[in-house]
C-alpha cells in the first residue's frame, strides 16, 4: 500500500504540474523507479476514486494515462507463470457447440 500511495502522489503531483501522457508517465517513473505499469494503473484508479480530487482536468489526464497503460505488457499479468485456467473450459465449451456448415 505504501508503494501505491507514493505512485499515487507522484501521479497527482505530475498531473497538477500540467504533465500529460508520456511526460506524466516518465515523471512518475523518475519519482518511483520501481513502479510498473500495473502499479501506475492501480494508483490511477485510486486517484479516480479519491473524493478529495475534484479537478476535472487532472482526473481526465490520470484517466487517459490509466487507459493507455491498462493493456501494457505485465499489467494484466499477476506475475505468476500459471496457464490461463479459462482456456480448457473455453475449449471444452467450443467442442460441445454444433458446427455450422
Amino acid at each position: 500500500m505504501k508503494d501505491k500511495k507514493r505512485v499515487y502522489e507522484a501521479l497527482v503531483d505530475g498531473a497538477m504540474e500540467g504533465l500529460t501522457d508520456q511526460a506524466l508517465y516518465d515523471f512518475v517513473k523518475a519519482r518511483c523507479p520501481k513502479a510498473t505499469s500495473k502499479k501506475i494503473v492501480r494508483a490511477s484508479l485510486l486517484a479516480l476514486t479519491d473524493p478529495h480530487l475534484r479537478d476535472r482536468n487532472i482526473l481526465d489526464v490520470i484517466y487517459a494515462l490509466a487507459i493507455k497503460h491498462r493493456l501494457d505488457d505485465g499489467v494484466l499479468d499477476d506475475g505468476e507463470d500459471e496457464p490461463d485456467e479459462r482456456l480448457p473450459s473455453a475449449l471444452a465449451a467450443n467442442q460441445n457447440m454444433p458446427q455450422l456448415s
